[in-house]
């Protein structure tokens, strides 16, 4: 099957006939069609299927907000690559949560177990206790953030959920644990597909593709299925290429030209590029924490790609970033 991509503008000088694409600033009039086996083809939207028009145009419903949406990252890790440590204690994490909340955070990601490569697995009842009570404190302070868990292990989000986080975000795209696609399906909250190729102790150990992009969108493709299948709802369903997760350079530099493909899967888009090491090698910056010139670069491109939601560890930044970027498409002064 093919797979439509919008290939995204943003000037003002837009034609009649373009399209908006899935509720962004973002509008398109072409596509570019890719398919195995084939040279890509350039359409114009006049020759897109009604299908493939509705999906590529359809703003993502539970999406409250300008897009894209920053989420915060809040590692309560010993060991995650960029601030392993630094939010561990639970004072350390409840001062950060409030600190990103007022920094502009759109969602709060909130991890007790490091998916850097090379991590080693954290028992789920370690990794419980790192997240549950964190988010149970923060409910019960009044803070009405939107709070993502970010675990692959069923018993975990339940936990998480009972505390008050209302998302999950799985690295595994329910492939580590098949409890969990039930524990969402039963909360009714949204849920993150992340591909990923192998563990994180393995993953990058020589990762090899056919078409890293349609490998990519095959995979979470079969995984939105899975989803449905358990009773998750499509309009629930966020998907995120995994940068970094068992890619190469290339790799990941070529799912970032081509993030609007995903959108042909109707569902949200999700990219998580902060801070990550490939920025490190085009940038020249190999200490995490000074890969925010990069970082933020990335995530305006992800804008420009119409990405829904945008993953750093820099909130007040990149919410500067992107108001500078969106207030000469839509008049925000």
């Amino acid at each position: 099957m093919p797979v439509y991509r919008p290939i995204p503008q943003t000037d003002l000088a837009r034609p009649d006939h373009a399209l908006s694409l899935v509720g962004t600033l973002c509008w398109f009039e072409t596509v570019e069609v890719l398919e195995r086996g084939r040279a890509p083809l350039i359409l114009p939207v006049s020759d897109l299927p009604s299908d493939a028009v509705v999906r590529l145009t359809s703003p993502r419903p539970f999406l409250a907000g300008k897009v894209p949406l920053v989420m915060g990252i809040l590692n309560v890790t010993p060991d995650s690559f960029s601030d392993g440590g630094r939010f561990f204690t639970p004072e350390a994490a409840l001062a950060q949560a409030r600190a990103l909340q007022a920094a502009g955070a759109d969602i709060l990601d909130i991890g007790g177990e490091s998916t850097r490569p090379g991590a080693q697995p954290v028992p789920m009842a370690e990794e419980t206790a790192r997240t549950a009570p964190v988010i149970a404190s923060l409910r019960q302070a009044g803070f009405a953030l939107p709070i993502s868990i970010d675990t692959r292990k069923a018993a975990v989000a339940r936990a998480a959920l009972a505390a008050g986080a209302a998302m999950v975000n799985d690295v595994a795209a329910l492939t580590h644990d098949p409890a969990l696609a039930a524990v969402v399906a039963a909360a009714g909250v949204p849920v993150c597909l992340m591909h990923a190729r192998g563990d994180p102790e393995t993953m990058q150990v020589d990762p090899r593709y056919d078409d890293v992009v349609l490998d990519v969108f095959d995979f979470l493709s079969d995984r939105i299925k899975l989803a449905e299948a358990a009773g998750i709802a499509r309009a629930r369903i966020i998907v995120d290429p995994g940068i970094g997760f068992g890619k190469t350079l290339a790799h990941n530099l070529a799912l970032i030209a081509r993030l609007s493909a995903f959108h042909d899967l109707g569902c949200a888009v999700l990219l998580g590029a902060s801070r990550k090491r490939f920025i490190g090698v085009v940038s020249g910056q190999m200490q995490a924490d000074t890969r925010l010139p990069g970082s933020l670069a990335v995530a305006l491109a992800g804008a420009a790609q119409g990405a829904h939601i945008l993953r750093v560890h820099d909130v007040a930044e990149t919410k500067a970033a992107l108001a500078l970027w969106r207030a000469p498409l839509a008049g925000d002064v």
